[in-house]
């Protein structure tokens, strides 16, 4: 499954790629995610919840930032199991400078999954994704407030 999109942050690209690069912050700011525990560099043992619709259960596994590029891009791999099924993801970001001192992150990627959660299919699939992905950059925009204050 194809994953892409485009959000617009109210933070400059260097605030915006110091809080992702945060294991604090990304634990607080990916929807679902319970434990984030560092395994090496840029590399993370993670347990999350995620209750979307059909989509229900714990998943476990990993989550590492890899071929970065400061302030300008990065590759998340995701690798998470649970009993309703496994979900393997790559997803590229790149951060893109505004004139006006936001950052647009562009977005994409692609999704494999097996066991229940490839069987319902890619309709509900792609709605599950488009709703983590909205809960991930409201809950980085409600974090960058934190930050400002």
């Amino acid at each position: 499954m194809k994953i892409n999109g485009t959000y617009r942050l109210n933070a400059t690209t260097d605030v915006v790629w110091n809080m992702l690069m945060d294991p604090a912050v990304l634990e607080k700011v990916t929807p679902g995610v319970k434990q984030l525990e560092p395994l090496g560099e840029d590399s993370y043992s993670a347990i999350s919840e995620v209750r979307i619709g059909p989509v229900k259960g714990t998943f476990e596994g990993n989550l590492s930032v890899r071929d970065k590029v400061e302030e300008e891009s990065c590759l998340l791999v995701i690798d998470q199991k649970s009993k309703s099924g496994n979900v393997i993801a790559e997803i590229g970001m790149q951060f893109n400078a505004l004139d006006d001192g936001n950052t647009e992150v562009k977005y994409t990627g692609e999704a494999k999954m097996s066991g229940m959660l490839a069987r319902m299919g890619q309709r509900i699939m792609s709605g599950v994704v488009s709703t983590l992905s909205k809960q991930f950059f409201q809950a980085f925009e409600k974090e960058l407030e934190t930050e400002k204050s």
